[in-house]
């Protein structure tokens, strides 16, 4: 496949090679493998991370569609870690020495992550004191601005399957906290949220769909500013356990952006260079907690 990529000399000096015109500097090597699942598909998008020996991050970065990991470093050791939703990650030690050739365990065969216990049949209710709604944007192309939102509601009925159920939750916009009095303000008036007319935020899913492991996607409308998209939660379950009062509290992460265009939310102010004062792209993190609904609970 390749010979040499040491020194200077280039990839294209050698027939066949897929890295054609590549210059490999002196004291660099290439580690190169490919992810693939258990029955030797490749896993496109795989993440992996190679740190060296004291622990620092040397680079980073995504397999292509083919599954396929190229990375030039220095000689050393390292430790390369691969991960991909619905497996389990995979770590190894990797040494880039000067053998004349490129470096890797060629393929990676990633397991299937094991799944947690899923929950039985029956009615459940977010329970909002160990729950939160939070959002980030972009304020001068800078830093992220966090915020929440502190009252909301929801229901989710289980089916037989997960791929059965349903949930449906309804947030009050006026409850948006970013902990700055006036701007929470601004935020609330009709150049933003307009909470005079569009009091709530809706979000109703009946599309639960299992991509491995403990990962979900779960997408519905979102009704925001009076105008409904599609949106889709990338969900990770996160089990069962047993509350202090002896109730049955489940748990889930869930992640998803928006863009407040969609749901003309419009204002811009622009600063020089065109930079918007707040930005288009909003991040959304949800952590949840659900209990059986009608869950009386002493302590929250």
């Amino acid at each position: 496949m390749i010979s040499r990529l040491l020194g200077r000399r280039k990839a294209s000096q050698r027939r066949g090679n897929p890295l054609t015109g590549l210059t490999v500097p002196p004291g660099a090597g290439l580690l190169i493998c490919r992810v693939l699942d258990p029955v030797g598909e490749p896993v496109s998008l795989a993440e992996f991370t190679l740190h060296d020996s004291h622990s620092r991050k040397v680079v980073s970065g995504e397999a292509d569609p083919y599954g396929l990991v190229v990375a030039m470093v220095p000689f050393g050791k390292y430790r390369l870690a691969v991960s991909a939703e619905g497996f389990a990650p995979y770590r190894d030690s990797i040494p880039v020495t000067d053998d004349g050739g490129p470096t890797g365990p060629r393929d990676i065969t990633l397991q299937i992550a094991p799944s947690l216990p899923l929950p039985d049949p029956g009615e459940w209710e977010i329970e909002q004191a160990h729950t939160r709604i939070g959002f980030a944007a972009r304020h001068i192309g800078l830093a992220q601005v966090h915020g929440r939102f502190n009252n909301f509601a929801g229901a989710i009925r289980i089916g037989n399957t997960i791929e059965d159920s349903a949930m449906h939750v309804v947030i009050d916009a006026a409850s948006i906290d970013t902990n700055v009095q006036m701007r929470d303000d601004h935020l609330r008036s009709a150049d933003f949220l307009d909470v005079e007319h569009y009091p709530t935020m809706e979000f109703y899913s009946d599309r639960f769909v299992h991509r491995g492991g403990n990962t979900w996607a779960i997408t519905g409308g979102f009704t925001l500013h009076g105008v409904t998209r599609t949106v889709t939660l990338d969900a990770n379950y996160g089990g069962m356990r047993v509350g202090m009062e002896g109730e049955t509290r489940l748990a889930v992460n869930a992640t998803t952006e928006l863009h407040r265009e969609d749901y003309t939310i419009n204002w811009k102010t622009m600063l020089a260079r065109g930079i918007a004062v707040v930005g288009s792209n909003i991040k959304v993190d949800l952590d949840i907690q659900i209990v059986p609904k009608g869950t009386q609970l002493k302590f929250k």
